[in-house]
């Protein structure tokens, strides 16, 4: 029997309206046909009647869960019917293939999940000083990921799936850790793809970079300030996740980020400058040590304001 997929895109904002059509369009017009999409619309019944009148072939749920991503994704999981359960974000635009190479994988019955390639696309232009290394601050692959299809711990949130049985199994995504409006957190699907690899120990999670969906990068998020949150949120984030998992799953990418890729990020960068006479190379070199630090103060503050508590 084919896979039945359903395809879940989470929304919130107006001000992604447009994004947000022509995110459904690109799943609308995949060389694999979805089973089913599903849009779901958190907390804003205004966005929800127009998305309705728009696409009125479409299911548009509301979210019934904590306000935020993880609370969306959830509603989305529990009324989805498909075999295999894929997210796109509301402001990306899938290939045509997108859907073709993901089932494909699935052929393997070990594989649990899979997840693609995430190209960002700057509306405002990339900013000269913005290490690749740290394109993940803007929900993007980054320096560092493989580059051939290869096991990963878990893919990109902005683009990935699942077997819908593994929700069934250990239920979804925590709504303490995921994204609001408020806040730049995240690591919600990190902490769900640690537990699903610890209830199926001889399974798979594959990164399948050629599976791309292009992710738009408002401008606000390509400046300093935003850098610099996002990357403590993720520190906290981090925290969440290795108190729910433990920190030998919990930090086991991170080490080798840390400590390999991160280091020849910062070296490229001087060299770059040195020898190449770009003027940004050390900007670049600097962002990543910068970047990395915030992230740990994030991550020992919140360690420590839970040992105080």
């Amino acid at each position: 029997m084919p896979l039945r997929v359903s395809a879940i895109i989470c929304a919130y904002s107006d001000d992604r309206e447009e994004q947000l059509k022509a995110a459904i369009g690109s799943v609308l017009n995949q060389e694999t046909a979805a089973t089913e999409i599903l849009l779901v619309i958190d907390h804003n019944p205004g966005l929800m009647g127009r998305m309705m009148a728009a696409f009125p072939d479409s299911r548009i749920i509301a979210n019934i869960g904590q306000r935020g991503l993880s609370g969306a994704r959830n509603t989305g999981l529990r009324a989805a019917r498909g075999d295999v359960v894929a997210f796109v974000d509301d402001d990306a635009v899938a290939d045509r293939q997108w859907l073709t190479r993901m089932i494909g994988h699935y052929a393997d019955p070990s594989v649990i999940g899979v997840g693609g390639g995430v190209v960002p696309v700057w509306s405002g232009g990339k900013p000269p000083w913005f290490p690749e290394e740290f394109n993940w601050v803007v929900g993007c692959s980054y320096r560092g990921q493989p580059e051939g299809v290869a096991r990963v711990r878990n893919p990109i949130g902005c683009n990935m799936s699942f077997r819908r049985e593994i929700f069934d199994r250990i239920g979804g995504f925590r709504e303490g850790v995921g994204r609001t409006a408020d806040d730049a957190a995240g690591c919600e699907e990190t902490e769900f793809f640690i537990r699903a690899r610890q209830a199926y120990p001889e399974s798979s999670v594959l990164l399948d970079p050629a599976m791309r969906v292009h992710h738009q990068v408002a401008p606000e998020r390509g400046r300093w300030n935003y850098f610099r949150k996002r990357c403590i949120a993720e520190g906290r984030s981090k925290t969440l996740v290795v108190n729910e998992v433990g920190a030998a799953d919990g930090l086991a990418a991170e080490r080798s980020y840390v400590l390999r890729t991160l280091p020849a990020g910062f070296f490229r960068g001087i060299a770059q400058s040195l020898f190449k006479f770009d003027p940004w190379g050390l900007a670049r070199a600097g962002g990543i040590v910068a970047g990395l630090g915030f992230t740990t103060w994030g991550y020992l503050g919140a360690r420590l304001a839970g040992g105080r508590r």
